[in-house]
């Protein structure tokens, strides 16, 4: 089982980190501005005298008060617009909040098109103040200099800023629609599953059972959530000091310092890991995890299934009540879902160059993946025939793309499950009819069966 490439899943978080702040892309926005604000005035008044007349018209023609008074209008004017982008921007993360679920605010301050609108807004701003201060009258002592190239620039960005500005409220619109939302959980989950578990599902990998009495357990080093693990790391610091490193933390969850993570134990039986190389193995593996105070989707598939599953338990409260948005955040989870039950889901492996087995790292199970999925929507949505419908029809759907033994067992798991909370609600005759056909549609689709009759609108 080849090992994912450590370097670049580094880099992804690094990146993830980064593309979730609001702050990178305007401060390099700022810092080009000013560069520009300097430089150009320079350029200016270099070849002042050597343009041609035909570059000359497209230029600002006016004078030195002129130019003064359409930099200070430029600069006034966007650091308002800038104070009602940031406005905005802040309303559509407590609307996402409090609609939606506060695991979907990184979606917006990741957003590119918010960091671009901002960096050239603010852009925009710092450049018109820069270019300002090398406008001259020609008193004190000092030659008239009008920088009518950089005058001209300012006038271009502030056009550009409008556009952008227009375009940003098209886009916050859009991005305001829960569809959009779920959608873009969708993709960004479907990515991270091609790079957590790229093989297919195939024939099980023996994977050691432990040391036994000879095992050292690794506690974590500070708390928080478990973001990303060095494999490539793990293999060296196992292969240098021959013994067997197993990750028992998942990826996603809750650590807390001191409590237990990883097990070690020596690859020859029989032997023990010396006193003095127990340390040094417990800072290498804590070395080689990365915890943080908030899930990412680097290394960690399960977070957009339970972001879609948090919508969908908002949906369902009663302050919300939008069974609708429910079953559409179900229908995308069920797509992810199908796209797992295909996939090789048990514990990453890495070994030596003579095949023994240094380190594995533990990954989620479908059940668990399943259960996640299942469990809350069942809880909070099973009085609505419209949700229990549509989580039968994902059993359904994830039991026609499994055929892995495991899988098939969590999807009988959660039916018996679902039937059970059925068997407890007060339906109508016609309601239950249709949803106990729905469950026998579980099992024919488990048996290799399906039925035309399954799609119907939701």
């Amino acid at each position: 089982m080849a090992p994912s490439n450590p370097q670049r899943r580094g880099t992804s978080r690094i990146a993830e980190s980064l593309r979730a702040q609001l702050w990178p892309v305007p401060s390099v926005a700022i810092a080009l501005a000013i560069a520009l604000g300097i430089g150009l005035p320079i350029l200016d008044e270099a070849i002042d005298d050597t343009l041609p007349a035909w570059l000359t018209v497209y230029l600002f023609q006016g004078g030195a008060d002129a130019a003064r008074a359409v930099l200070q209008a430029i600069a006034g004017s966007l650091i308002t617009v800038t104070a009602l982008t940031f406005s905005l921007t802040v309303v559509t993360l407590q609307l996402a909040s409090s609609q939606f679920s506060p695991r979907l605010l990184r979606t917006f301050t990741s957003d590119g098109v918010v960091h671009w609108t901002l960096g050239l807004l603010l852009g925009t701003f710092v450049y018109s103040l820069t270019v300002l201060r090398t406008v001259r009258t020609g008193g004190d002592e000092r030659d008239l200099f009008i920088p009518v190239m950089s005058t001209t620039l300012a006038y271009v960005l502030a056009v550009a800023s409008v556009i952008g500005l227009v375009a940003f409220l098209a886009h916050l619109v859009r991005e305001l629609r829960i569809e959009t939302m779920l959608t873009t959980v969708h993709r960004e989950a479907s990515a991270e599953l091609d790079h957590s578990f790229p093989d297919d599902a195939g024939v099980p990998a023996i994977v050691p059972s432990g040391g036994g009495s000879n095992e050292i357990l690794v506690g974590a080093a500070e708390s928080g959530f478990l973001l990303m693990v060095d494999e490539h790391s793990l293999l060296d610091l196992a292969i240098a000091r021959s013994v067997v490193i197993r990750i028992d933390a998942l990826p996603g969850s809750s650590l807390v310092r001191g409590v237990p993570l990883a097990t070690l134990w020596p690859q020859q039986p029989g032997t023990v890991i010396a006193a003095d190389d127990v340390a040094d193995l417990r800072k290498g593996v804590a070395a080689a995890v990365s915890s943080g105070s908030e899930r990412t989707i680097v290394q960690d598939a399960g977070f957009g299934l339970r972001q879609l599953i948090d919508v969908t338990a908002k949906a369902l409260s009663p302050g919300i009540n939008d069974p609708t948005t429910a079953v559409h955040a179900l229908g995308h989870a069920a797509a992810l879902l199908c796209d797992l039950a295909a996939r090789d889901l048990g514990p990453r492996l890495h070994r030596d160059d003579n095949d023994r087995v240094c380190v594995i790292v533990r990954r989620p199970t479908f059940a668990h993946y399943l259960d996640l999925v299942v469990a809350q929507p069942r809880l909070y949505g099973i009085a609505d025939p419209a949700v229990t419908g549509r989580l039968l029809r994902l059993l359904q759907e994830v039991a026609w793309n499994g055929d892995h033994p495991a899988v098939l067992a969590a999807v009988r798991d959660q039916l018996a499950r679902m039937r059970e909370s059925m068997a407890r609600q007060e339906w109508i005759a016609a309601d239950r009819t249709r949803l106990n056909a729905l469950a026998a549609e579980v099992d024919d689709a488990l048996d290799g069966r399906w039925r035309a009759e399954a799609y119907e609108a939701g």
